[in-house]
């Protein structure tokens, strides 16, 4: 029961913390000192509220957070200049029912900043993660973490809080979170989910909506895309019936309603291709000339050579290899994956060599340790047969 009441008290932490720190940042805290403010009150809580907890906990969360700020302002000779600002404490009792995740989603995702960055800092201050969690889902000291963390708060300390901001930066920072997956004791993936449908509430876009039904759609196939040695499992192998339907629902009824009002960005159309492939009952019923036309339309949004990558591969589905292999052509061979992809195409037009030849050279350039695994073993099975 106790550890129940631990993870309930988490949750609702980390669900209020954005609320809170904006709060302070509204009353004249610049954002460093109020972010620091957030977290000692957010350890305050933890320590007390499992034997006495309060009756308004953003209440609670505020008072704490804004006596930390004070006692943190008066005793730094250097700030003597706030103290008009924060001689009155304001009374105790309900917090404010603004909500400024908004905002604070716009600054954690300031054009300053450099991307793993904004990744930090959202986690830290939207999230309500603590610099360890962010630390070990990154794979990095932390001691690392909290000096880029420290950097970005300074960075962004300046900054009016009632500027206007850009949703395309945080949808790019929400997505970057969103690919790192699953590291460490923090999910990731299902983060990014949670502060998607957090900024859906917040802000009525249909490219907030389209992101939010990429992410549903990508992770309804998480369970089938490992074995249980932990390889990788290609989507054509996949065990289709471990897909998590719920998800695939929710997210086609988003995608949806926001291809309804016919804004269409870059989210929406990766995310009707995502929705395509979790139609089809089988690999082979998957409708490929419908998905070379969204790539058609996500290469017209966005002109990135990744995108015409991956649209070589649908084109290859859906008109042979050859005319894969053909859309490959005008590609640099450089991009990421581009062996693998030509490999896959090769191996499809019967060219074993070719493609076990690039299988290996795409090995060597995996990103991570399981997709190179996944890369080797497919080398090892053309050269096997090969030789038969």
């Amino acid at each position: 029961m106790t550890s129940q009441v631990t993870q309930m008290n988490e949750a609702l932490l980390r669900s209020l913390t954005p609320s809170v720190l904006g709060i302070l940042v509204r009353r004249g805290a610049d954002f460093a000192a109020a972010e620091d403010a957030v977290q000692d009150a957010l350890v305050e809580a933890v320590r007390v509220w499992p034997a006495d907890p309060p009756r308004d906990a953003k209440g609670w969360l505020v008072t704490v957070a804004w006596r930390r700020f004070l006692d943190a302002t008066r005793a730094d000779a250097a700030r003597r200049r706030r103290e008009d600002l924060v001689d009155e404490e304001p009374a105790p009792g309900p917090a404010p029912a603004v909500d400024d995740t908004l905002q604070l989603y716009f600054l954690c995702a300031h054009p300053s900043l450099t991307p793993s960055s904004a990744v930090a800092l959202t986690l830290r201050a939207v999230g309500g993660l603590t610099t360890r969690q962010i630390a070990q889902a990154y794979l990095v000291p932390e001691a690392t973490m909290a000096q880029r963390i420290s950097r970005a708060k300074r960075t962004v300390s300046g900054v009016r809080f009632d500027q206007p901001g850009e949703v395309a930066t945080v949808l790019r920072v929400l997505y970057l979170v969103f690919n790192e997956g699953y590291s460490g004791d923090v999910d990731l993936a299902a983060e990014a989910i949670r502060l998607t449908r957090q900024l859906a509430a917040a802000i009525d876009h249909p490219e907030v909506a389209g992101l939010l039904a990429l992410m549903l759609l990508h992770h309804a196939r998480r369970a089938a895309r490992t074995a249980p040695d932990d390889s990788l499992v290609p989507l054509a192998e996949q065990d289709r019936g471990r897909w998590d339907t719920e998800s695939i629902a929710e997210g086609v009824e988003i995608l949806q309603a926001a291809l309804a009002r016919d804004r269409l960005g870059e989210f929406q159309a990766q995310a009707a291709i995502a929705a395509l492939h979790a139609d089809a009952p089988t690999a082979e019923e998957t409708d490929w000339v419908q998905i070379v036309e969204w790539y058609d339309e996500l290469a017209r949004l966005t002109d990135s050579p990744v995108v015409r990558l991956n649209r070589a591969v649908a084109v290859g589905e859906a008109d042979g290899p050859r005319a894969g292999l053909a859309a490959l052509v005008a590609l640099d061979d450089s991009l990421p994956r581009h062996a693998a992809v030509a490999a896959y195409l090769h191996e499809r037009d019967g060219d074993l060599a070719t493609a076990a030849r690039l299988y290996a050279e795409a090995a060597q350039k995996a990103p991570n340790l399981a997709e190179r695994d996944h890369l080797t073993r497919q080398a090892a099975r053309l050269n096997a047969r090969r030789c038969r």
